[in-house]
């Protein structure tokens, strides 16, 4: 078979393409489909289309055939529920991305020793536009391995603060202290309209309120992916919290973009250690340790 048509042949026939040595044994789920909310468009914000799913996993030699036994083979449901898991970690923009995240997963339990992953849009096009990967167990990081980011304390900074003359100071000395720190900015911005164009004004609004503090306080860098935001704690960065991307491309943000709101659900996204309200007090019921710093202790 041509590299050609094995491209467009079934994943299975790949599969057996690649193998080397004596076959594995494999396991897979074909045509999964699921409604998501994904895509970079601005036409696929907000709207779910069709995403199907195939997934083969090659495993290691195993007795489940020998025992009968569910618990001696890669069950089914690892793979469905791999989907599952990364569709509801968040909204994401690329089925690379997505594709990628599934066979990392996949990877981590002790059976996989290759995944291939293909991925379609049933609804974007006269026909099916997908992705193919392949992943295998050297391509794979352990996540136990993996660094994990410090529990940063999260300052929200109210415009009163932001504006108070000595916010460089209080900024200095948290830069100072080299405790893992993100700062959240009261945008100001208030509105009761919860459409769609009135959501993202207010979260462009509060982006730009990071831009000005940056503008105002070079030590003060802006962030807006999960990325950036450990990068930032791992390397003592004093970061500011754009928000507007990782809120639109949540899957349970909060529903206002009030800027209290926006802090609360943050703080609990980054695992906060604590909060600090400068300029403002500690808002009421919220089950994260927290301070209120007065305007006359800033300095």
């Amino acid at each position: 078979m041509s590299e050609a048509s094995l491209a467009f042949s079934k994943l299975e026939d790949r599969a057996n393409a690649m193998a080397t040595g004596e076959p594995a044994d494999r396991i897979s789920v074909r045509d999964h489909v699921v409604d998501v909310e994904i895509g970079a468009f601005q036409a696929e914000r907000g709207v779910t289309q069709r995403l199907s799913f195939s997934v083969v996993v090659e495993v290691a030699d195993h007795g489940g055939a020998a025992t009968d036994d569910v618990d001696d083979i890669l069950s089914y449901d690892t793979i469905t529920e791999a989907i599952m898991a990364e569709l509801e970690a968040e909204r994401l923009n690329l089925l690379e991305t997505l594709a990628e995240r599934i066979a990392h997963r996949l990877l981590q339990a002790p059976q996989p020793q290759r995944v291939f992953v293909r991925i379609e849009k049933l609804d974007r096009g006269p026909g099916k536009l997908g992705v193919e990967i392949v992943r295998d167990r050297s391509s794979a990081v352990s996540d136990v391995a993996a660094a994990q980011a410090p529990s940063p304390t999260v300052v929200f900074l109210s415009l009163s603060a932001v504006n108070a003359p000595e916010a460089g100071a209080f900024l200095d000395s948290l830069e100072h202290d080299g405790i893992p720190t993100i700062l959240c900015v009261d945008a100001g911005a208030k509105s009761s309209d919860t459409g769609w164009a009135a959501r993202n004004i207010a979260l462009l609004e509060a982006d730009q309120a990071a831009w000005r503090l940056a503008q105002a306080h070079e030590r003060a860098v802006p962030v807006g992916t999960r990325t950036e935001l450990d990068w930032g704690l791992k390397n003592g960065q004093l970061s500011v919290w754009a928000p507007s991307k990782m809120v639109l491309d949540a899957t349970d943000a909060p529903k206002t973009t009030d800027p209290i709101d926006l802090a609360l659900w943050f703080a609990k996204e980054v695992q906060a250690s604590q909060i600090l309200w400068v300029g403002c007090d500690v808002p009421d019921a919220i089950d994260i340790n927290s301070a209120t710093v007065k305007l006359e202790e800033l300095a």
